[in-house]
């Protein structure tokens, strides 16, 4: 195992072309450096250095372990710059943005998961849809968005941002108790032409309004929205109620309510791409967390999305 500080020694000399130039930008005296030469040829049991009148220069093993040494160095410059990052970290903040049905579903087994292994570092979370977040995480001013990767109405800056999927969403059909359709196992948009539609904001002006707003349309109808909310599980209540008919993504039904009829839609399903934005490389608590959204979103990559729901 060669001694880092030999090979740093070498390099120098290969960089500034006399052993006394390594010395002066090294601090050390020039005898000091031709010694250390020496070892670490004893060390490689070939010459390394040939010193000629007119100055030095490497032998042919010289240049190959240099090629080697750069990569060792700079390698160990990476794990020192990325050890320094976690150790600034261990006591601070990790800042995190999510949308609503994130925030309540796959960003509490993530935290949970995350204050395991970092116990010292807090988590700031921030209630924040898209259009929102992504900016300010370009800006620098979060760590890591949660986000819909489908469906804005607005154009969304993602320049410099990575945006790493994590699983698709589904949409379900949710129905009144006595709606014609309701013990049906599986429902049709086409069939929910002449119904009246609880959405989440008028105007298109959300992901989830254009995810739907798009499915119905493939299917031949501009659906009626009738009520508006921006709460999904006030959407259920009015649903319950009889008011209207409404698609809520799968991450909103994880507690559904019980008097309501929850279906799959029949045909090309209408669903929602969750993924996790990121500036840069994450490293340290933002690496941390990262690892925690990928494994807690196992368990919502599921072949049956309906296993959470009622019958």
């Amino acid at each position: 195992m060669y001694d880092v500080r030999l090979l740093q020694v070498l390099r120098e000399i290969a960089l500034r072309g006399s052993f006394s130039a390594a010395a002066e930008a090294l601090s050390y005296t020039q005898p000091a450096v031709s010694q250390q030469i020496a070892r670490l040829e004893r060390q490689a049991g070939v010459t390394l250095v040939d010193r000629t009148p007119r100055g030095i220069k490497l032998t042919p093993a010289g240049q190959a372990l240099l090629r080697r040494t750069e990569r060792v160095l700079a390698e160990l410059q990476a794990a020192e710059d990325e050890l320094g990052e976690i150790a600034a970290e261990a006591r601070g903040r990790l800042r995190v943005a999510a949308f609503s049905t994130a925030a309540g579903t796959i960003v509490p087994e993530a935290v949970a998961a995350f204050r395991q292994l970092r116990p010292a570092v807090e988590v700031e979370l921030q209630l924040l849809d898209p259009p929102d977040s992504l900016p300010m995480l370009g800006r620098g001013e979060l760590d890591i968005a949660l986000c819909e990767i489908r469906g804005f109405s607005r154009e969304v800056e993602m320049e410099g941002l990575t945006v790493e999927h994590l699983f698709d969403d589904p949409l379900f059909v949710s129905l009144p108790g006595g709606h014609p359709l309701a013990t049906r196992e599986a429902v049709s948009l086409g069939e929910l032409c002449d119904d009246d539609w609880i959405l989440v904001t008028p105007g298109g002006a959300c992901a989830d309004t254009n995810i739907v707003m798009t499915a119905c349309r493939e299917c031949g109808f501009e659906p009626r929205g009738a009520y508006f909310s921006s709460d999904y599980f006030a959407i259920q209540g009015l649903v319950a109620s009889g008011m209207g008919v409404a698609l809520v993504p799968g991450l909103a039904l994880v507690t559904p309510r019980l008097d309501i009829a929850i279906k799959p839609v029949a045909g090309n399903v209408p669903q929602r791409g969750i993924a996790a934005a990121f500036a840069g490389e994450p490293i340290g608590a933002a690496a941390t967390m990262l690892e925690c959204l990928r494994e807690a979103s196992v368990g919502y990559r599921r072949p049956e999305p309906l296993q959470r729901l009622p019958a």
